[in-house]
């Protein structure tokens, strides 16, 4: 079963989304923000990271750059899932190391598609 860690400072959307994973047959681990999924990472050992952009305290690009920073993390596949949806977001998403690009709203079958494909 992959684990999913979802960080998201909206607990509507962070549980949303971890019904959405857990329907789909994936554990579901959540964080308020960056610095709380930091935290929690060791002891999660997520498959994959869904991270909103807009958070208190750390933000998702800082989370995912501190994720990739360490080779030993750096194969955990991000997926930016946020309101922030300007083409300058997303290309600076993927340059903080992001591996999809999600706007919000979306549609369910979007999020499960791709995390989906970056789980293969």
């Amino acid at each position: 079963m992959s684990k999913v860690l979802v960080v998201d400072d909206s607990p509507t959307m962070r549980k949303m989304i971890a019904a959405l994973l857990q329907q789909h047959g994936m554990a579901v681990a959540v964080a308020q923000d960056g610095r709380e999924a930091q935290n929690q990472f060791a002891s999660v050992q997520p498959d994959l990271v869904i991270t909103d952009i807009v958070m208190p305290n750390m933000n998702g690009y800082e989370f995912c750059r501190w994720l990739k920073s360490d080779s030993a993390r750096k194969h955990i596949p991000v997926v930016l899932c946020t309101s922030k949806a300007e083409e300058f977001d997303r290309y600076w998403g993927m340059k903080q190391g992001a591996d999809a690009y999600i706007a919000k709203p979306f549609q369910p079958d979007e999020l499960i598609d791709t995390v989906r494909q970056l789980l293969q």
